[in-house]
């Protein structure tokens, strides 16, 4: 059994941290006043306070005959760990020690057979069940919510870690569903293949967590989201497993592999998938522009993914987040030498895209030129490929920059939405007013960074990050301001109250305006009947909270 991949406190791991930039502190300091120069570190592990464990020492006997007694585990570190995922408010109680939540033990199947009669256990015994995973969730997804029930456990995949099979044939590979996602790309690319699945928490993630989210990666543009990609699961539930062969396509009625695809772990525990695969690229192609506006960069890309042109990767920044971006370049000369280059051509408040296309090298190249054809009709400048490969190098460095934030009294917070291209310049301005608006209402003003991040041929995803000074004693409090505002003015809008976070807790409120209440009933039918007690993850999706 692995230790937690995670620090307990915050994300990742030691030794990625560095100082913030200091372009980054003074565009902070001018649009929200910080950091706040204070120094606000975590609590040290032993002073975090848990509830104490309830659950009872009969069950935890026949937990321990399932599995083994090394591997069912209540000590403070391993409940500690299990507590909370990674959004602000679970790393605002977790550095400050102080969890209202936590799971009564934390159990570790190596089977699936073991995982079915861990849930039958507690199903008989009345314990709630939280599944586990990398501990990634932003939503409130791994809360460890009693309910109603004598106890709650958190299921841990870390044992069930075994690539199965890899087709290349079919081009497909069976995974268990503990599987991290740098284990099944190393082990991928060995014989020359990708899943290309590349989520920002792609190094703290498991592809349970994947399918059972319904996630979307930073390449999920040219390769697919996850739920694309799913052509057979296996799921155990407490009323016996479910499993459903791999299959290409089929008309046999609507495919039950996308009801559990999504389900965040309230239908049962997703043990096994069979995943689409791809060939490794024989080449890859970046390239960079900048645009006079959010506008002309957003009528840019929907042509370029409206005229088939594939890209692979497809990032485009709004005038904040490209401030924010090169007040953190370089050198003061090299950040004034590019300012000065686009002022020359007209750019005074530009915003970067970076594209990238995969393929033979031949391919790669006609599709660089013919995208480089559309942008010029939208006044794109071209920085070629130079930005494009910088961002890869940095892509899964972000969340140390909000950990370091946090201890310098701001707060960050990320959300994202998808809306047809009809509506996505709209809902960009109202969404980034209406959460302006509430946070200057608490006297902390905040700087709101964009960009879209996916494309499709109907529409594309907007990918939002908050800065702001923590309302000290009240944080909690100001995330709730700050959701809210951001969450209505999603619906409001015309778009989805999450475009790949999952649902959990924290989106719930807002899931009957989106899917309906007749939906939500469909989904408690079909819950009631693989999940009769209501023992599987409470509290999130369909019988997630109505406000937070």
């Amino acid at each position: 059994m692995d230790k937690p991949r995670m620090r307990w406190w915050g994300w990742g791991e030691d030794g990625h941290d560095g100082p913030i930039k200091p372009g980054a502190k003074v565009i902070l300091s001018k649009h929200c006043g910080g950091p706040a120069g204070v120094d606000r570190p975590h609590v040290d592990l032993d002073d975090v306070e848990l509830p104490e464990s309830v659950l009872p020492s009969a069950v935890r006997v026949r937990f321990a005959e399932a599995v083994g007694e090394a591997f069912v585990r209540d000590d403070h570190a391993t409940r500690v760990s299990h507590a909370a995922g990674r959004s602000l408010p679970d790393l605002i109680r977790l550095r400050r020690g102080e969890l209202v939540t936590a799971p009564d033990a934390v159990l570790y199947p190596a089977s699936n057979a073991e995982v079915d009669a861990l849930l039958a256990l507690c199903a008989e015994g009345s314990v709630a069940v939280v599944p586990f995973g990398g501990g990634t969730s932003v939503v409130g997804g791994i809360d460890a919510v009693r309910g109603e029930f004598s106890a709650v456990v958190s299921i841990s995949l870390a044992r069930l870690d075994r690539i199965i099979d890899i087709d290349e044939e079919s081009l497909t590979a069976t995974v268990q569903a503990g599987v991290f996602g740098p284990d099944l790309e190393e082990a991928l690319q060995t014989r020359g293949f990708t899943l290309a699945h590349y989520p920002q928490s792609f190094e703290f993630s498991t592809v349970g967590g994947w399918v059972a989210t319904r996630s979307a990666g930073q390449q999920s543009t040219g390769y697919g989201r996850i739920d694309e990609n799913v052509c057979g699961l296996r799921c155990s539930t407490p009323n016996g497993p479910v499993e459903l062969p791999t299959t290409p396509a089929t008309a046999a009625g609507p495919n039950p592999r996308q009801l559990f695809v999504g389900s965040e772990g309230t239908l049962g525990i997703i043990t096994e998938a069979t995943l689409r695969i791809h060939r490794v690229p024989k080449a890859v192609l970046g390239d960079s522009w900048f645009f006079p506006d959010f506008t002309s960069g957003s009528a840019a890309l929907r042509e370029m993914e409206q005229s088939g042109l594939h890209l692979d990767i497809a990032r485009l920044s709004d005038v904040n987040e490209t401030a924010f971006g090169l007040a953190q370049l370089g050198s003061e000369l090299q950040r004034r030498g590019v300012l000065a280059y686009l002022r020359a051509r007209g750019l005074t408040d530009p915003c970067l895209l970076i594209v990238r296309y995969d393929g033979t090298p031949s391919d790669v190249s006609a599709r660089r030129s013919q995208g480089r054809s559309i942008v010029r009709r939208h006044q794109g400048v071209n920085l070629g490929a130079v930005p494009e490969t910088s961002w890869e190098k940095h892509r899964f460095s972000t969340p140390y920059l909000r950990d370091q934030l946090l201890r310098e009294g701001m707060i960050v917070e990320t959300m994202e939405t998808s809306a047809p291209w009809s509506k996505v310049n709209d809902l960009h301005g109202t969404m980034t007013a209406g959460i302006e608006t509430a946070m200057v209402e608490r006297g902390t003003p905040a700087f709101v960074l964009c960009h879209v991040s996916h494309l499709y041929a109907t529409g594309c995803s907007l990918y939002y990050t908050v800065f702001a000074k923590q309302e000290v004693g009240a944080e909690i409090e100001q995330w709730k301001a700050l959701k809210s505002a951001a969450s209505d003015a999603i619906m409001a809008g015309g778009g989805t109250i999450t475009h790949h976070h999952a649902v959990g807790t924290d989106h719930a409120p807002w899931l009957p305006a989106e899917a309906g209440q007749m939906w939500l009933r469909m989904l408690r039918a079909a819950k009631a009947e693989v999940d009769p007690t209501g023992i599987m993850n409470p509290g999130k999706l369909m019988n997630g909270p109505d406000r937070l």
